[in-house]
């Protein structure tokens, strides 16, 4: 692996730390953001130029899948598996406590709009446990059937869960070639969901669910692929240059044949970025701002959508007008930054620490 000198810093374990990957997880967070406000705006995805943006998540699952391999293949055969189940849930489950919280709050107390009627304490009460649980609940017709109607964004860490219990059982025994054939069958069944469906936006539904499963199956695989095979790209593109082709694939405009190119970006495209990704130089310079953005990037995911809600019944009330969109969209995205960082550093990163002394002890 040939980096430059930011990006070999030492992980905790010992392993390098692969900063531009940070950097780019905190790209597509933000995409994923801005992406959410305009689809408010522009119901058709095809006038949006932001409409390629729900691709980010595929890169995630991919991502997930390279630094899932990275970090455990070779801690498996000496972790117990309720060690493992703890530290994961750890590290991903007080965020998705919070995004409940604040789904909730938003739901009751929107200032524009209340909650949609037919849903009292009873309803609201288990809307809120089976998010703070990840458990699909489907219900609001007015949310379009989300399967977590208080933080529809949780869908994706339902998922994420998945690939943890399955790399866990299974994935990591498995010798590369057979972990290809398995990415080769996903990549079968993705396209046949792309074709189906003409695009690759599922998952996030009671009409769509299994498509998100398509959507983990082959990039989770690809990500650990391109970490069992080392297909570690040496490069000069440090990471404006690769933050660049990540946008350009997240901000592509529709094509007549979409299914085929969005099943061409997620099957080829994003397995190579990540390989790029953990090989381009990192100036020192831009290291800090990298393990920020990685750093804030799962606070954002999680905590933003209830606002989301607010800015489309504002849209919806008021009727703003593009040149002032222009001002509230970057200044709502900026918002949600600084609150994904006030989640970081004053909810999450504390009480993660004190799980993890409190495990240590025992």
């Amino acid at each position: 692996m040939t980096t430059g000198a930011a990006q070999r810093r030492q992980a905790p374990a010992g392993k390098q730390h692969f900063a531009i990957l940070d950097g780019l997880r905190g790209v597509a967070a933000i995409v994923v953001v801005f992406f959410h406000f305009m689809e408010v705006v522009f119901t058709d995805y095809t006038k949006n130029f932001a409409g390629h943006g729900f691709l980010a998540v595929d890169f995630f699952f991919c991502l997930s899948g390279f630094v899932m391999a990275y970090a455990y293949d070779d801690r498996m055969p000496q972790l117990r598996l309720r060690d493992f189940f703890r530290a994961r849930l750890i590290r991903l489950h007080p965020l998705v406590v919070l995004g409940a919280v604040l789904g909730l709050l938003t739901y009751l107390l929107d200032p524009l709009v209340g909650p949609p009627a037919g849903y009292g304490f009873g309803k609201t009460a288990l809307l809120f446990v089976t998010t703070l649980l990840l458990i699909p609940f489907p219900i609001i017709s007015e949310r379009y059937f989300n399967l977590f109607c208080l933080n529809a964004p949780a869908w994706s860490l339902f998922w994420e869960y998945v690939a943890n219990i399955f790399y866990a059982l299974v994935l990591w025994r498995l010798r590369r070639n057979l972990l290809l054939v398995l990415a080769a069958v996903a990549a079968l069944i993705l396209g046949i969901v792309a074709y189906r469906t003409g695009n690759l936006m599922g998952g996030w539904s009671k009409d769509n669910f299994w498509h998100g499963g398509a959507r983990l199956f082959y990039s989770f695989t690809a990500g650990m692929l391109v970490y069992r095979f080392r297909v570690i790209i040496p490069n000069r593109l440090g990471f404006p240059g690769v933050a660049l082709l990540l946008l350009l694939a997240l901000f592509m405009p529709f094509y007549g044949q979409n299914w085929l190119v969005e099943l061409a970006i997620v099957v080829f495209y994003f397995p190579v970025l990540v390989a790029l990704g953990a090989g381009a130089r990192l100036v020192s310079w831009l290291e800090k701002p990298c393990l920020f953005s990685g750093k804030v990037s799962y606070p954002l995911y999680m905590t933003h959508y209830g606002f989301i809600w607010i800015f489309a019944h504002y849209l919806e009330i008021y009727k703003p007008g593009m040149s002032r969109l222009a001002v509230v969209i970057p200044a709502g995205v900026a918002a949600l930054v600084l609150l994904g960082w006030v989640a970081l550093v004053a909810y999450d990163q504390p009480v993660r620490n004190y799980l993890n002394r409190v495990w240590k002890k025992r």
